[in-house]
């Protein structure tokens, strides 16, 4: 038995998909059936998901929230002679 599934995504990103199915021997429903089969097979989604950063999403948190930190707890300098000096020990 098998069963349709109806996406929305806009006509460019669709337009892509199938330009990049198509180059490699594939039409539209067999590139998202391979895809399908892949999460089945592997239980997750079978790549790693990326901010636009191009981090993982808890990369991306951890570095964030060690800006944060040195925002506030950081020294600051007026200038780069004055934290030479103070990185020196002088």
């Amino acid at each position: 038995m098998t069963s349709t599934i109806q996406v929305r995504v806009d006509s460019k990103t669709k337009n892509r998909a199938d330009k990049t199915f198509r180059n490699m021997g594939l039409d539209m429903s067999s590139g998202v059936k391979l895809y399908l089969h892949q999460v089945v097979r592997s239980g997750s989604i079978p790549f790693t998901i990326r901010t636009e950063n191009g981090f993982t999403p808890e990369q991306e948190r951890l570095m964030i929230a060690e800006t944060k930190h040195a925002l506030k707890y950081g020294k600051q300098y007026k200038n780069t002679g004055e934290m030479m000096l103070d990185i020196l020990g002088k």
